[in-house]
């Protein structure tokens, strides 16, 4: 299982959502990640998804 990274703002910067997450590979990371921000009524923030080395799976401004 590797770490995933989840963060959504407001639009003033501020952090309203930061927690890592574990997950098999990058496409059950973006799947469970989007699960996440529904649940919490966030997909319409801004929000990314990043992987361990860094790649950017999911992001919305």
């Amino acid at each position: 299982m590797k770490t995933y990274k989840l963060t959504a703002f407001e639009k003033n910067g501020e952090k309203i959502v930061d927690e890592a997450f574990q997950a098999e590979h990058d496409d059950a990371a973006k799947e469970l990640a989007e699960k996440l921000l529904a649940e919490k009524n966030l997909l319409d923030k801004t929000h990314r998804c990043t992987s361990p080395s860094g790649k950017l799976l999911l992001f919305h401004s």
